[in-house]
């Protein structure tokens, strides 16, 4: 996309353990001044590679966003728990910078996070939202056909506040 008379090229790809540092810089902010995730301490480079890792290591997507050579951003998906029945389900992460929200940055992400889902073997997607309010990540999942699956109201406490959790599913199989 054109900006400021240059061409601007966004791309996606597989993570490795070296795109911890920009992962974790990119989730910062998130953890620190927002409620989309209930972490109330930022993970550490040594931690966020430890996830990627783990993820990895299980076959599950982890993918970033770039532009221009830049992360911009990163989606993952992760089995929803750990009971064995739960295998063939996952609960998807997107995070992007948060100067860049609401730029397609997460829609990019999406596009190429649901069929690595399909190829890693899942079934079923869920989307976990902190907070009701949190407009753009419930946006973008119901712009990828994900359906409304419940509400868990003020389960989280966060910034002296209660925080509700939208729950929404995507059918994989289709």
């Amino acid at each position: 996309m054109p900006m400021g008379g240059s061409f601007t090229s966004d791309s996606v790809r597989a993570a490795s353990r070296a795109d911890a540092a920009a992962c974790a810089e990119i989730y910062r902010p998130h953890v620190e001044h927002g409620t989309a995730t209930f972490e109330t301490e930022a993970p550490d480079v040594g931690e966020m590679e430890a996830r990627i890792g783990r993820c990895l290591e299980r076959g599950w997507p982890w993918l970033v966003a770039e532009r221009d050579g830049e992360m911009i951003g990163y989606a993952y998906c992760t089995q929803f728990r750990d009971r064995a029945a739960y295998r063939h389900t996952a609960e998807n992460s997107v995070y992007v910078r948060s100067e860049l929200a609401g730029q397609g940055v997460g829609r990019l992400l999406m596009q190429a996070l649901l069929p690595e889902a399909r190829a890693s073997g899942f079934q079923q997607l869920i989307a976990v939202i902190g907070d009701s309010g949190n407009a753009g990540s419930i946006g973008l999942h119901r712009a990828f056909g994900f359906r409304d699956a419940g509400v868990m109201t003020e389960v989280g406490c966060k910034f002296g506040r209660w925080i509700d959790v939208v729950f929404m599913q995507l059918e994989l199989r289709r």
